[in-house]
């Protein structure tokens, strides 16, 4: 099994990773849907809104609120959706589980 994180070399580059693990029969879970699209079989997917949203909010607290950075914690996203690649899922004779919703 190979992870990939959301990452824009990896999202440009899905039919040539998908060229290489789904042949080799190697499973990808990614960081989001986009790329699970293009080569993965599954991903916990973000929301880039949700993110935005966030990093709007901790940049208020720095720049208005004078928040210092080197104490501020870790933000992560609120949300994220079970999502799955049913083309690259049955190529590789997965069992996605219930709750996971097919990638449209």
């Amino acid at each position: 099994m190979l992870y990939i994180p959301t990452d824009n070399t990896a999202a440009g580059n899905t039919e040539a990773i998908a060229n290489i693990v789904l042949p080799a029969k190697v499973p990808v879970v990614v960081g989001e849907e986009g790329i699970c699209a293009g080569c993965g079989v599954a991903t916990l997917t973000i929301s880039y809104y949700d993110i935005g949203y966030k990093t709007g909010e901790m940049a208020y607290e720095i720049l208005a609120e004078g928040a210092d950075i080197t104490k501020m914690p870790i933000a992560y996203a609120p949300q994220f959706t079970k999502k799955y690649n049913a083309a690259n899922a049955a190529e590789l004779g997965i069992t996605i589980p219930a709750d996971y919703q097919p990638i449209e």
